[in-house]
């Protein structure tokens, strides 16, 4: 990727926009028409001066080498990140080899450059020294960690009491208390630093009145988070890895204290979730070498794209560590060897059947788990009803889509893609079905982002 030789396509760059205005504005500035001065060079750079609405045309560089994804500089006002002018230097710079041509880069960009490459050295350098890092006072620190437990502690009992009265009214009396006792009982769950208590909390008070069978869908997330409340009571007495993932469930801090795994990590999806207070990124890499799928989590302020952009398609060589609990695809970025670059690899497929089975074993480690990275191999989008599901193409089976996903836009891309015929596609089977969210054409082609 630091040769200019190698490019991206107009869909991974499209894919870094942090929502569909930017992608729609970046998308017109993809042209020569507003540029001028534009440049690259081969340490992986990539400069311009693009017109706006003032007398000043807008000063724009991007580090595409830049190992943990690509950095951006903007004289623009907008707020957004990376904004429009970005974008649309990127998709110039990924038309090909004449519409960019390398160069020295200007002042004001070699400035920035020069800036970035010198914090990213002392940054090496103060990573490599070994000085200790946390707290200073270990003794403190566990002072505070004990406290936390206790308030926890707290949490969960007065939770196990709501629960109880809850069941002993009747799921009746969910319907007409309505949301505002659900999120007294959320804050309460904050109050007591069980963050992950507070959105399980949460969640319940959305299902009520939600259409037909609610009262089972409330009575089996209760049953989730009760079980998740006497985990945290009874936690002395769990298996060491279990512990630690109702740590997690809970809501806890963790260090992702795994011993470091050097890999090329294939770019699996990429997509945001975001709420009132936080926006996270969710990355899935696949290791070419080690055969996992892992996932790598970025948060950015509420309105605000997280900073760390891995588009699909891409690949890194990096090492990454695992966080504690048992089964869990979570870890650290850590030393990245090489920046990201566009690649033919693909993971490896599993039919619908071993993929429904793959979820069913990781449930014992996780009963609160969602869903499992799975990669399905050669499935058909198939009609079923007023539904959807990916059919198995050479045996008799499938997995029907989830609810979100046949609400997507990407639905219709996968299906355009098949055509009917079979695919490669990456997502996550749990237990409402399969949400696609990356696929690959039977032949060869590149992938196509579905999220």
């Amino acid at each position: 990727m630091t040769q200019q030789g190698v490019r991206w396509t107009a869909d991974q760059v499209l894919a870094l926009a942090p929502d569909a205005a930017s992608r729609k504005a970046g998308s017109k500035l993809g042209a020569a028409g507003p540029w001028s001065e534009a440049g690259s060079s081969d340490e992986g750079t990539v400069w311009g001066l693009c017109k706006g609405s003032g007398s000043k045309p807008y000063q724009t560089v991007v580090d595409i080498a830049d190992a943990s994804g690509p950095a951006y500089k903007c004289s623009c006002p907008s707020r957004k990140f990376p904004c429009k002018h970005a974008l649309g230097l990127l998709l110039l710079w990924a038309g090909g080899e004449g519409a960019v041509p390398t160069g020295e880069a200007p002042g004001w960009a070699g400035q920035w450059i020069a800036g970035r490459r010198k914090r990213a050295e002392e940054k090496r350098a103060g990573d490599s020294s070994g000085a200790p890092s946390g707290s200073a006072d270990p003794e403190a620190a566990r002072r505070r960690a004990e406290r936390r437990a206790e308030r926890v502690t707290a949490g969960a009992v007065e939770l196990e009491q709501r629960l109880a009265d809850l069941l002993r009214g009747g799921l009746a009396s969910a319907e007409q208390s309505g949301y505002g006792l659900w999120e007294e009982t959320a804050a309460r769950m904050v109050d007591a630093q069980a963050q992950g208590l507070a959105s399980r909390v949460r969640e319940l008070g959305a299902i009520p009145s939600t259409g037909p069978g609610w009262p089972v869908r409330l009575l089996e997330e209760c049953a989730l988070l009760h079980l998740l409340g006497q985990g945290w009571l009874r936690r002395e007495r769990l298996p060491d890895a279990l512990a630690a993932t109702v740590r997690s469930r809970i809501g806890l801090p963790a260090s992702a204290d795994g011993p470091p795994v050097r890999d090329r990590w294939l770019v699996l999806a990429q997509y945001d979730t975001a709420d009132t207070r936080l926006t996270t990124r969710r990355i899935w890499l696949y290791g070419a070498d080690s055969d996992r799928t892992v996932l790598l989590l970025s948060y950015g302020a509420a309105g605000r794209a997280p900073e760390l952009a891995l588009p699909v398609g891409l690949s890194l060589e990096a090492e990454v560590s695992a966080y504690p609990g048992a089964g869990q695809p979570r870890v650290a970025l850590g030393e990245q060897f090489a920046p990201p670059a566009p690649t033919a690899m693909r993971p490896r497929g599993v039919t619908t059947s071993q993929a429904a089975a793959r979820y069913g074993d990781a449930l014992r480690d996780d009963p609160w788990l969602e869903s499992v990275p799975v990669t399905l191999d050669r499935v058909v989008p198939t009609p079923d009803g007023g539904s959807w599901q990916l059919a198995d193409a050479d045996e008799d089976a499938a997995l029907p889509l989830t609810p979100a996903a046949r609400s997507r836009p990407g639905l219709w891309r996968l299906v355009a893609l098949s055509g009917g015929a079979p695919v490669r596609v990456f997502g996550e089977c749990g237990h409402q079905g399969f949400t696609p969210l990356t696929a690959w054409p039977e032949g060869p082609g590149e992938a196509a982002s579905l999220c």
